[in-house]
């Protein structure tokens, strides 16, 4: 690691790392005074020094505090977990000691059985975590897929009691704690299934282990939901109590039908200004498309880049000024990571931690802050509909449908593989039993 664990820069990283894994922005300044914490417990040992032991010796002293209550204490031990476990990940507590020397660590809630203590099973399986890490960047899948997973097999395997997987009965293990998320802890289908995911990616591709029928475990039926749709007042509504950043976001993803990701993460070379188009690189599924650019949002977006380059050329003068790119790209043009097509579109305020490499970089924004201005904004418009930013996204594809584009042509523009995914928009349209009348109208 790079930085100073005592700087602003640091702690600025940690907690936009806290709130890129979901921690609500309110909690996440807790989380940060944890670690802090931890930091002061043992002023002469860095964070990339310390062990389990040190982690067991903080969480007990915390625990013998009578101010402090058992739902603080989880809270810390939350905030050592992210700390270490996707912060920095390169330094996991207890990685130099073995199974059998290496302290207990307090036990988890009992409430929730899949709860993870802190580095535990990086300590005893921690092959096998790198093994996961390993054929997920093989396959170039995204850093959210890849610690989504790795979350997962942790869970997994602290619902065993942290045996090693390679121990367990595939199907009955895996069955039971499916089952576990279903009833106990009453996830949705959604999450249920990505954990079936994550988990046949453990047998089947890290382990090299048949999973066995996937006929035997049951794949939560998900919900086949309707779209929900702004009309064009209502969308208007929402955009014009929204300014600057969050209100151009916004107006992009309605103008072009962006998924909120691929705006987060648009780069400056990617927006055509003559040719009134952005490129959408690697989206989902791996596609890139060519979307429009809607002409209200031109010298919105060029007034806004305007900006962002000067911000760019405020951290090449520090020594800053890189970007991520993808390693086989940076590795063949070093310098491309401080040029100003490559920068992200939409970049984050402050500098962050590449949590692979540890470099310092500027980011693109996090998206949650759009999630929040979204919300605020639906709320002063008083739409009752529950909106979200992919809303915009089917709104888009619905008034284009209604004013009589062709569904070829928005499948290409949303980029939908399939034209049924597509089909959908047209069940929006319809007006169930059009010709009858409300016996309450006659």
């Amino acid at each position: 690691m790079n930085v100073n664990e005592n700087s602003d820069v640091f702690w600025q990283a940690y907690k936009a790392c806290v709130e890129e894994h979901k921690v609500d922005p309110e909690h996440a300044q807790f989380h940060v005074r944890w670690a802090r914490a931890f930091l002061n417990h043992l002023r002469d040992k860095p964070l990339e020094k310390r062990d389990g032991e040190d982690i067991e010796s903080f969480l007990k002293d915390l625990s013998g505090r009578p101010a402090i209550k058992d739902w603080q204490v989880n809270q810390a031990r939350s905030a050592l977990r992210l700390l270490y476990e996707q912060f920095l990940p390169n330094f996991r507590p207890a990685a130099s000691l073995t199974a059998d020397t290496a302290p207990a660590l307090p036990e988890p809630n009992e409430s929730f059985r899949d709860e993870v203590a802190p580095g535990e099973v990086e300590r005893r399986h921690g092959a096998i975590l790198q093994a996961v890490t390993t054929e997920i960047r093989v396959r170039h899948y995204s850093y959210r897929t890849e610690q989504t997973y790795l979350d997962w097999v942790r869970r997994f395997i602290a619902f065993h009691g942290y045996r090693d997987p390679r121990d367990l009965e595939v199907t009955s293990a895996v069955k039971a704690y499916l089952d576990y998320l279903a009833i106990e802890r009453e996830v949705s289908a959604s999450t249920q299934n990505q954990a079936l995911n994550a988990l046949v990616f453990l047998y089947r591709e890290a382990l090299k282990q048949p999973f066995g029928e996937l006929d035997e475990i049951v794949r939560a039926k998900r919900p086949q939901r309707m779209p929900v749709v702004l009309t064009r007042e209502e969308v208007n509504a929402v955009l014009t109590r929204m300014e600057g950043v969050s209100g151009l976001m916004t107006g992009l993803l309605y103008g072009s039908g962006l998924r909120l990701m691929e705006c987060v993460r648009l780069r400056v070379k990617d927006v055509d200004f003559a040719q009134r188009q952005i490129m959408i690189r690697d989206g989902k599924g791996q596609k890139d498309r060519v979307t429009m650019l809607a002409e209200r949002y031109l010298q919105p977006l060029q007034d806004h880049l305007a900006q962002v380059k000067v911000l760019h050329e405020q951290d090449l003068a520090q020594g800053n000024g890189t970007v991520y790119l993808w390693p086989g790209l940076e590795r063949k043009y070093p310098n491309a990571s401080r040029e100003w097509r490559w920068q992200y579109v939409f970049p984050a305020k402050n500098l962050s931690v590449d949590p692979r490499s540890g470099k310092v970089r500027r980011h693109h924004i996090n998206e949650n802050l759009l999630h929040r201005a979204v919300k605020q904004a639906v709320e002063q418009a008083g739409i009752t509909k529950t909106v979200s930013c992919h809303t915009f996204r089917h709104s888009f594809a619905t008034h284009l449908l209604q004013s009589g584009s062709d569904i070829r042509t928005v499948q290409e523009l949303l980029g939908h593989a399939d034209v049924a995914t597509t089909m959908i928009y047209t069940h929006v349209l319809n007006r169930p039993g059009l010709a009858v009348k409300s016996p309450a109208d006659s």
